[in-house]
């Protein structure tokens, strides 16, 4: 086997891993969609011009794409391009419903700094340690944005599930407003 062959199998497969996860980083990191998915191709596009595979292969290939993503974004002409089409974040799907919708309107709401952190730990699969080092901060930092931005998410969720029961009522009133059974 080549090194062309090798070079090329662990890339595709890293790109069938990581390619979907990292253009929801690129739109946590404010790039529209089509920015994001532009980045993960000349990402992998770098990856397979690399003399020899990197070490850390996850790792290289998230910081890749991440200082990509960040140079992308600095452009003025991108910006103006992002702006209109920042409504999409997730691949649109047959199955999308109103919690896909209710939930990319909720990580807008976050704090780059703590969307950022929870996509990449959640979506994708970096420990505190990991993230940290990508971002240049400690793990420490790191570990509170996640914790921050997981409540915030709790509390403007339950804020939206909140408004959502008072414009239809509280159905525990609805039960309790019902006539009782007569005894036969």
């Amino acid at each position: 086997m080549d090194n062309t062959t090798e070079t090329n199998g662990w890339c595709e497969a890293l790109y069938h891993a990581k390619a979907s996860g990292l253009v929801l980083y690129g739109r946590a990191l404010g790039l529209s969609h089509s920015e994001a998915e532009d980045v993960v191709q000349e990402t992998f596009l770098s990856l397979l011009q690399l003399k020899q595979r990197p070490t850390h292969e996850e790792y290289y290939c998230i910081r890749s794409f991440r200082n990509r993503a960040l140079n992308c974004r600095r452009s003025l002409w991108r910006r103006v391009l992002r702006e209109l089409e920042s409504a999409r974040w997730f691949e649109p799907t047959a199955d999308s419903g109103p919690q896909e919708a209710k939930a990319r309107e909720t990580l807008e709401r976050l704090p780059i700094e703590q969307r950022e952190v929870i996509v990449l730990k959640i979506w994708n699969g970096l420990t505190f340690e990991e993230i940290g080092e990508l971002l240049e901060t400690s793990s420490h930092t790191v570990a509170g944005r996640y914790r921050y931005g997981i409540q915030k998410l709790r509390n403007l969720l339950k804020d939206q599930d909140y408004e959502y029961h008072r414009q239809l009522g509280n159905p525990a009133s609805l039960l309790g407003a019902t006539p009782s059974v007569p005894e036969s």
